[in-house]
């Protein structure tokens, strides 16, 4: 059993990052920027961009965050993604979710110009990542086939399960899998006999928001096992694998936290470079 090591992985790609930001700013071009939009009253929020800021901070990537009230009215809250659209700045947008249940999240979220929708979540950059015609992919999804590739886990002719199908996961990594020549299968809580439908995995990627739901009977001996899940419990944060119930059985299994959640973050700042260089400069 190999644990995949995210936090080495993520280094590695910010590193990659700066160097090109460096490179940029070399030749006399101004640095990428990313523009993070919070709805103020989540304190998990409040983490993410954080560590959304402090990436920024290592890259050499601007940073501004815009907090609204937890009462923002839609139209204020299209305003600013409009405001923010308008500077050209700005190379990419960032909407913090999830957002209070009086906003229109898809609505908000497709406000975002194409160019600087850094989280590829509005239905453009969605259907050019299903038609294979992608400038950037969601940053979860895109972080966990570039583990799978630094950790040479071939994925052609494989057997992927995916268990959980939220377009920022789920449906995203089933998408690239299929790219990477994987035969791919989708569950979600209506799949029936997910058990029997798991343990055919060779990769199997886990993001359905239950804390330790895998265990043994879903694993098959020498599957690699990518936990997505981020689950707050009494006892600390834990992933969507039961992780020392289930390590024996896998040739590589990420933990969590540590894991994923890491190469997220290092292919957000990614993907606004990618986003700065193709429609920014």
């Amino acid at each position: 059993m190999e644990i995949i090591d995210g936090k080495a992985l993520s280094q590695k790609v910010k590193d990659e990052v700066k160097a090109e930001v460096e490179k940029l700013t070399a030749k006399g071009l101004r640095e990428p920027m990313l523009a993070c939009i919070i709805i103020e009253g989540n304190s998990a929020s409040e983490i993410y961009v954080a560590n959304k800021q402090k990436a920024c901070k290592a890259c050499g990537i601007e940073s501004v965050v815009v907090r609204l009230k937890n009462d923002v009215s839609q139209e204020d809250l299209l305003k600013q993604i409009d405001k923010l659209n308008r500077n050209k700045e700005v190379s990419g947008i960032l909407l913090q979710l999830p957002l209070p249940k009086h906003l229109n999240e898809d609505e908000a979220i497709n406000r975002i110009d194409r160019h600087k929708d850094v989280d590829c979540l509005t239905r453009e950059n969605l259907g050019a990542m299903f038609s294979s015609h992608q400038t950037i992919v969601p940053c979860t999804a895109s972080g966990i086939i570039r583990m799978l590739k630094e950790n040479k886990i071939d994925i052609v002719g494989k057997r992927a399960v995916v268990v959980g199908r939220s377009l920022l996961v789920g449906r995203s990594v089933a998408a690239l899998l299929m790219q990477e020549n994987a035969t791919v299968t989708v569950c979600h809580r209506h799949t029936q006999n997910l058990d029997k439908v798991t343990k055919e995995a060779d990769i199997l990627v886990v993001a359905i928001g239950n804390a330790k739901f895998i265990t043994k009977k879903f694993i098959k001996k020498g599957a690699v096992v990518i936990d997505v899940g981020i689950n707050r419990t009494e006892n600390g944060i834990c992933g969507d694998v039961d992780f020392e119930n289930v390590k024996s059985l896998c040739k590589f299994i990420t933990p969590v936290p540590g894991g994923v959640g890491p190469m997220t973050v290092a292919c957000l700042m990614e993907n606004t470079l990618i986003l700065h260089k193709n429609y920014h400069l």
